[in-house]
C-alpha cells in the first residue's frame, strides 16, 4: 500500500481498493486516524469549497468578474466598432429628418472616430448649418467638420432642376419613387450640369433616370451616380 508520502492528501487517483479501514495516517501532525475516515475528509475537503465554505485559516477565493484575456481582448476590440455603428446610423437618422431636406439636396457623411465629416450639396444655405447643429448633438460627437457646399443662387438651374424632376418622377416606370417621404434620386444642379445621386431598385430604373434627365432641354451634362441598392 502507497505510504501518507507516496500518494498525498488530495492525490485524485488514490485507489480505494489500496485503502485500509484501520491504516494509519497523520492528518495535520494531530489526528491518527483510518484510511476509510481519510476518503471521507478527503472528499468532504474537495466539496466544501464548491459550496463557499472554506475552514478556518484557508484563503477563500472571491468569484473573478474579469473575463478570460482573449475575451477582454475581443470586447474591447468590439466596443469602438459598435460604437461607431450606433453614431452613423443615429447621425443618418438626424440628417434624414431635417425638416427642408429634399430632393434637390444631397447629404453625405463620414465617421472618423469621435468627428463626423459633412459633405454633399444643398441649395438652401439653411440646411448646411441645420445639418451641423443636429450632428453636435448626437451622442459621442465630439466634432463635426463642414464641407457641404451651397449650391449657387440662379433661376437657370430652378427651371432645370423642376423639369428634371418632372422628367424623372413623371415617367411611369419610376413614378412609385415619388411616393417615398424623401425620393431616392436627389436631383443637383449647379451651372445647367444635372449630378443624380441616391439610390435606385434596379440597373434599369437608373438607366431610365439618366436618359429622362439627359432629355431635359437646357441641360449641359448629366453625371449619373445613382447605386443598385442590394
Amino acid at each position: 500500500m502507497k505510504t501518507e508520502a507516496q500518494a498525498g492528501l488530495f492525490d485524485p487517483v488514490w485507489p480505494l481498493s489500496e485503502m485500509s479501514p484501520d491504516a494509519p495516517i497523520s492528518f495535520g501532525g494531530v489526528l491518527t486516524i483510518g484510511g476509510y475516515m481519510k476518503t471521507q475528509i478527503r472528499m468532504l475537503l474537495l466539496v466544501l469549497p464548491v459550496l463557499g465554505i472554506h475552514l478556518l485559516g484557508e484563503p477563500a477565493l472571491a468569484a473573478s468578474t474579469v473575463p478570460p484575456e482573449g475575451q477582454r481582448e475581443l470586447m474591447t476590440e468590439r466596443q469602438p466598432a459598435q460604437s461607431q455603428r450606433r453614431m452613423e446610423q443615429e447621425v443618418r437618422h438626424e440628417l434624414l429628418m431635417l425638416p427642408y431636406y429634399g430632393v434637390f439636396d444631397n447629404l453625405t457623411f463620414q465617421v472618423k472616430d469621435d468627428r463626423v465629416i459633412l459633405s454633399g450639396q444643398t441649395s438652401r444655405p439653411s440646411l448646411k448649418s441645420a445639418a451641423e447643429r443636429v450632428v453636435r448633438n448626437v451622442e459621442g460627437v465630439a466634432g463635426v467638420v463642414n464641407h457641404i457646399e451651397v449650391l449657387p443662387v440662379s433661376s437657370f438651374d430652378d427651371r432645370i432642376r423642376l423639369a428634371v424632376y418632372r422628367a424623372i418622377y413623371g415617367q411611369s416606370a419610376l413614378q412609385r419613387y415619388q411616393l417615398q417621404a424623401v425620393p431616392p434620386v436627389h436631383i443637383i444642379v449647379k451651372n445647367g450640369h444635372v449630378t443624380l445621386e441616391g439610390v435606385v431598385a434596379n440597373e434599369m430604373d437608373k438607366n431610365i433616370a439618366t436618359i429622362q434627365a439627359n432629355a431635359v432641354p437646357g441641360v449641359f451634362s448629366v453625371k449619373q451616380n445613382l447605386v443598385v441598392e442590394n
